[in-house]
């Protein structure tokens, strides 16, 4: 068998299955024996937080590596949002009203997939939090055009598998919300935003920080829903009360179709990130 490690040590796979068959003695069967990277127990401890944080960064980054992902399209967007099929059973009236947008990020999935396609699954890969709702629209559209799509879920004491449509190779489970936040960003090409809630907010005012604090390049990104937007955030308000400036409305657009949104992404003129916050 070809050994491509670079290495000339002993593996740690090797050592860590030798270390399962030794003789059960008092000795080998006391925690304190454990290999330090083969014991959960001791990984989960408090103080080793930090390398649980750095491990979480690590491991799927390099698995997107692996699979030579160059750049995501993200789909931010609320789990309780049905499809329009089930909309009779969506808990408010709104809901019932919203659930077009899963058609509609169903559809944008769809067409960012074939702009995937075309460069061999590398760019403009879809990611979602792997959920139910926009989320699931999301999967579901890339898996309908053949591509593969990304499922970032996190550990919730109430959360589902993820969606049935995440490409399983790329189907991801996180404990970090700031981590997984960091694998949404990292590589993103275009930011779109569907109603939601809590969750969904979170992730629009942290990544539109990011830029506006010039922590990250311009992307387009991009609201779907303007009636809906603008009745739950009063934006104008923000910016005349000055804690926001004009220019911060900026740097996102309001979109209502899959084919608006995919416009603006194709005819995007790359820009470089911020260098100062306009009115500070």
């Amino acid at each position: 068998m070809k050994d491509d490690r670079r290495s000339a040590f002993r593996d740690a796979h090797t050592d860590r299955d030798t270390a399962a068959h030794v003789p059960q003695t008092p000795q080998t069967t006391n925690p304190s024996y454990r290999l330090a990277f083969a014991d959960a127990d001791f990984l989960c401890r408090d103080e080793l937080r930090p390398v649980r944080l750095q491990l979480e960064l690590l491991k799927f980054d390099m698995l997107l590596d692996e699979h030579q992902i160059a750049s995501t399209v993200v789909l931010f967007g609320g789990a309780r949002i049905p499809a329009p099929a089930h909309k009779d059973k969506a808990r408010t009236r709104t809901l019932a009203e919203l659930s077009h947008f899963y058609d509609e990020a169903r559809k944008f999935a769809g067409l960012m997939t074939r702009k995937s396609l075309a460069s061999g699954n590398r760019d403009f890969v879809v990611v979602t939090g792997g959920g139910p709702g926009v989320m699931e629209a999301g999967n579901r559209g890339a898996q309908e055009q053949g591509g593969v799509s990304i499922g970032l879920n996190i550990v919730l004491p109430h959360e589902q598998a993820p969606n049935e449509f995440v490409t399983p190779d790329l189907a991801f489970n996180f404990h970090y919300f700031a981590i997984r936040k960091m694998h949404f960003l990292m590589r993103a090409r275009a930011i779109c935003v569907f109603p939601g809630g809590f969750g969904t907010m979170d992730e629009l005012f942290e990544s539109l920080t990011l830029i506006q604090t010039g922590r990250m390049r311009r992307v387009p990104f991009l609201l779907f829903g303007r009636e809906f937007w603008e009745r739950i955030i009063n934006w104008d308000a923000l910016r005349d009360a000055g804690t926001i400036s004009p220019e911060d409305l900026d740097l996102f657009r309001f979109v209502e179709t899959a084919d608006e949104a995919a416009e603006i992404i194709e005819n995007w003129d790359p820009a470089p990130a911020r260098d100062d916050i306009p009115g500070r």
